[in-house]
């Protein structure tokens, strides 16, 4: 698994406008319209390289990212329409030409609700392993 969680982190870092665009035709109805910023393949590259990071590194990580996750989560969860209008205002210069398909502000949602829970489950694992290091 963590081989295969490395090898999407290598392909977003190689290819981040093939990534970009294999999203877009998933997300959008008209793929194709959005005029990224000069930063977003780039910022996709770091992303990329700071995943593979984060997987080689493992435990030692986890509770910046479980945090991280948590702080994402929660606007993603409560105001979803807001944070894709934010993502996309980030990620292009003309986010108001986008279409959204019907599943991407219930999809964000769910995914903000997964965040959290991540956050809040390794916050609960970290705790008990807290205690039982202590006994």
């Amino acid at each position: 698994m963590k081989r295969l969680l490395v090898a999407f982190g290598l392909l977003e870092t190689a290819f981040p406008d093939r990534i970009v665009a294999s999203a877009e035709r998933l997300a959008f109805d008209n793929p194709g319209e959005g005029t990224l910023r000069p930063w977003t393949l780039p910022m996709a590259r770091l992303e990329g390289l700071v995943f593979c990071w984060l997987v080689l590194t493992g435990r030692a990580n986890a509770p910046a990212v479980a945090r991280t996750l948590g702080v994402i989560g929660v606007p993603a969860f409560l105001a979803p329409r807001r944070f894709v209008t934010l993502a996309l205002g980030t990620a292009y210069e003309n986010p108001a030409n986008l279409e959204l398909k019907s599943w991407v502000v219930p999809a964000t949602r769910l995914l903000g609700v997964c965040y959290v829970a991540v956050a809040l489950f390794s916050q609960r694992a970290r705790t008990a392993e807290t205690t039982d290091d202590s006994r």
